[in-house]
């Protein structure tokens, strides 16, 4: 079957005619679909062409780090004799990966620690059940950072994923695999993971798509660590999530609707019923635009393309505030944040790694109320302390219920920087990080994924411009709990009126 007319990525001229191989790898969810339900494209040509591509790139790239293709290949033939049949599924013949964190039956799961160099998963994480079942051809799995703790992606396994926009620079991390193997037009759809950024932040560098979903909606039950048992149990208390990525606002949308809803092991007590998006047009929205922190500054381009969409957004009849009274503590949810992922990442540590932690908390000033002071002081926390956590965290999230009956939607920056040069230093406390000329300390890069991950909130990032030496800038789009539509909606508004995905500068081979 040969290849159709498709429909360019967003923000790109069409190609000739000829280039029909070129537009099928940068095709949406929904122009494959398209072509598989007319029968104008196979399953297996869509399979090979994928294959084709990351075989031909990712010797510079390194996203795809775990290869399953004979698998996928049978799958792929399977979803051809479906669609002969009659078969109709969302993403029935449509290739994909995952990021490595999620079990796949007879794959090696790592999170890219040594020890589970050769550990093999015995069945598929519930949300890789559900891609399956919506016929997705899952070509493996994409790189990530060791033990999902960076906002790079390297690791002793797999070695260090590129940045498809600059092979110099970081995609991000921890999903920076799943980033790059979109923005390299390998793959349509991913599946990620977010507890301190690490779907937004290779989103807004690689200049894709990623939702970060309410807190349990979407079931975490198989994205474990190797040679632990896949239990239902977050052991992040909700901040951690599992949310897809894409490149554009639609195919985001619908992969949610694929992984939402309550672990096979409650379905029967619960259904999930998502409002709908609160409003349809772009002027109907009420927008509040945050573009300041008051622990780390912005990156001057980014805080410029923020500007300019809010003055878009306004002359397009859109009710957009700079500040409000009804915000939130950034700073305290920083430092919220920071205690309780810093506890929940020292779990199962070695005693003598807290015996050292206890001789380093011994030199700080009781007053010392820096972020850093928390990381060195969050692994020692009580269980009555991490209660505490706990009440503030259920304090916030009603002042953003506050705050979300005035306003429709928050937009702010999913990271202060730009894609930066690969920083592969052992400590991550010896790093730094260049802001406009001014050197700030690397981890401080965390707050603002800290505006949404503490209260549960859903956020969706998309692309909103490129900046002078051409990387991606994004926006992160918060919403209010449990409606993840809204953002979700403003995202695709936004791509249609003001552009979204464009794909990179040809990686040379």
């Amino acid at each position: 079957m040969a290849a159709t007319k498709l429909t360019p990525a967003f923000g790109q001229k069409a190609a000739p005619s000829s280039a029909s191989e070129q537009r099928l790898d940068y095709a949406s969810v929904s122009d494959l679909r398209a072509l598989l339900d007319a029968r104008k494209i196979s399953a297996s040509e869509l399979f090979e062409h994928a294959v084709g591509r990351i075989e031909a790139l990712d010797s510079r790239i390194n996203a795809v780090v775990v290869r399953d293709f004979e698998r996928a290949k049978a799958a792929a033939r399977e979803a051809d004799a479906a669609l002969a049949r009659g078969e109709r599924r969302l993403l029935l013949g449509i290739p994909m990966t995952v990021k490595e964190a999620f079990n796949i039956g007879g794959l090696q799961t790592t999170w890219g620690f040594p020890s589970g160099r050769g550990w093999r998963a015995a069945e598929d994480a519930v949300a890789v059940t559900r891609l399956k079942a919506a016929g997705a051809v899952i070509l493996g799995k994409t790189n990530l950072a060791t033990a999902m703790a960076d906002w790079q992606s390297f690791n002793e396994i797999y070695g260090t994923t590129k940045n498809p926009w600059d092979l110099t620079r970081t995609p991000g991390g921890s999903s920076g695999g799943s980033a790059a193997a979109l923005a390299a037009g390998y793959v349509p759809l991913e599946l990620g993971s977010d507890i301190s950024g690490s779907l937004r932040v290779p989103a807004h560098l690689c200049g894709v798509f990623a939702h970060k979903p309410t807190s349990n909606l979407v079931p975490q039950r198989g994205h474990a660590p190797p040679h632990s048992q896949a239990l239902a149990t977050d052991l992040t208390n909700g901040l951690g999530v599992c949310g897809p990525m894409a490149r554009t606002g639609a195919d985001l949308s619908a992969a949610l609707d694929i992984l939402a809803g309550p672990d096979e092991q409650e379905a029967t007590a619960y259904r999930l019923v998502l409002p709908p998006a609160r409003h349809e047009t772009l002027k109907d929205f009420r927008v509040l635009v945050l573009d300041s922190h008051p622990l780390l500054p912005v990156a001057g381009e980014i805080g410029a393309a923020l500007d300019q969409l809010a003055s878009r957004l306004a002359k397009a009849g859109a009710n957009v505030a700079r500040s409000s009274s009804l915000v939130p503590d950034l700073a305290e949810s920083a430092r919220l944040h920071t205690r309780m992922v810093r506890n929940f990442g020292a779990f199962g540590r070695p005693p003598e790694f807290f015996k050292k932690i206890q001789e380093n908390v011994a030199t700080l000033k009781p007053d010392d109320d820096s972020l850093k002071a928390w990381r060195m002081r969050a692994p020692l926390l009580s269980h009555h302390e991490m209660m505490a956590a706990e009440i503030a965290r259920a304090r916030l999230r009603q002042q953003w219920a506050a705050l979300f009956r005035e306003f429709d939607v928050v937009l702010c920056p999913p990271f202060a920087v730009l894609a930066f040069p690969h920083d592969q230093k052992p400590d991550q406390e010896d790093r730094t990080i260049d802001i406009d000329g001014e050197m700030h300390p690397y981890l401080s890069l965390i707050v603002w994924a800290t505006l949404a991950t503490p209260p549960g909130l859903p956020a969706t990032v998309m692309p909103i411009g490129r900046s002078k030496a051409g990387l991606p800038i994004g926006v992160q789009i918060i919403g209010p709990l449990f409606e993840d539509r809204t953002p979700l909606a403003f995202a695709q508004l936004l791509e249609r009126e003001h552009g979204g995905f464009a794909r990179p500068p040809e990686i040379p081979l």
